[in-house]
């Protein structure tokens, strides 16, 4: 028989670029989750330490270089400290992970948009770095490479997942579906009954379960003491939330599990059987029979790209 497992949508708050807050609440929300039996727990979109959210609320770099400062201050470096904090709470809980970081590299200021995967034993099994940014965040965010799209095989399935708008690339898609992804987490900004729908397209699609988890933020829990923070959000131009919450639970078949939460923190659960996702691909399988490699095909570049690659000098040939 297939297992059966619980997974989890953590819609939370972050602490507005505070890394060490925002770790303490995930950490705390982890242990919530497994508690109530995931076995699967996936977190927002960048959810450590925030959203840069003056990407979309004033001229593009009007007057945010203190911003930026704080937020390479305060982004993830993988692997580091933060990372294994992590992966000690993925650990206490025994709980696959799935959680979205601002990344930067130890000694760089570029920063990525990462999803970061951790096993029940608390080692990092992959991370993912969002392809293409989206409209004003390239202002914020580098793009990553055809390295980072793998996925990772669970006894409850094969676990993987593109961030947010990603997933209206076709052929980034299409990657993931012949890798044979069962369970998709899908960490994301985008609100709506339209990005509602997009879930539930990939999860028929592809014959696969989604887990869309968005972070829900109030314009009070945006720290008092936060530089210009009248000016980072308005609510009269805003609105009182900067982020409203869109979470979601899809099975194979298009339907909606749980939610869509909105407007509130909490954590989304349900069940997930790999025998439906099987059966539901009797029907249509996108990398299958219901593929014609005869007439499409996908040509993918996983090769790393480094900032550098390092050669021996040619004098140091030979030489003892």
């Amino acid at each position: 028989m297939a297992p059966i497992t619980k997974v989890a949508a953590v819609q939370a708050a972050y602490v507005l670029m505070d890394q060490q807050a925002t770790l303490a609440k995930a950490t705390a929300m982890l242990e919530r989750a497994a508690a109530e039996g995931a076995e699967i727990v996936v977190f927002p979109e960048v959810f450590i330490p925030g959203t840069p959210i003056w990407f979309d609320t004033g001229r593009i770099w009007h007057g945010d270089d203190q911003w930026y400062a704080m937020l390479v201050d305060q982004a993830v470096v993988v692997p580091g400290p933060v990372t294994e904090q992590l992966g000690a709470a993925a650990r206490t809980a025994g709980s696959y992970v799935v959680i979205g970081v601002d990344e930067r590299e130890p000694h760089g200021t570029t920063i990525y948009n990462t999803t970061l995967y951790f096993g029940p034993d608390g080692d990092l099994l992959a991370k993912h770095r969002k392809l293409v940014p989206t409209g004003s965040e390239r202002t914020v965010w580098g793009m990553g490479d055809g390295s980072t799209l793998g996925v990772v095989e669970t006894p409850y399935g094969r676990l993987g997942g593109l961030t947010c708008w990603e997933k209206y690339m076709p052929l980034a898609r299409f990657h993931q579906y012949a890798q044979g992804v069962d369970i998709w987490a899908a960490p994301t900004l985008a609100v709506g009954d339209a990005w509602v729908a997009t879930m539930r397209h990939i999860a028929r699609e592809g014959r696969c379960y989604v887990i869309g988890v968005n972070p829900c933020v109030h314009i009070a829990q945006i720290p008092a003491d936060f530089p210009d923070r009248e000016r980072v959000w308005s609510v009269e131009e805003d609105g009182e939330w900067v982020e409203p919450g869109n979470s979601v639970i899809v099975n194979p078949a298009g339907e909606l599990l749980a939610g869509p939460m909105r407007h509130e923190e909490g954590i989304l659960t349900a069940e997930v059987n790999l025998a439906a996702v099987h059966s539901a691909r009797r029907f249509f399988d996108p990398i299958g029979h219901y593929h014609r490699p005869d007439i499409f095909r996908l040509s993918v570049d996983t090769a790393a790209r480094p900032v550098i690659t390092s050669h021996p000098s040619p004098l140091d040939v030979g030489q003892d």
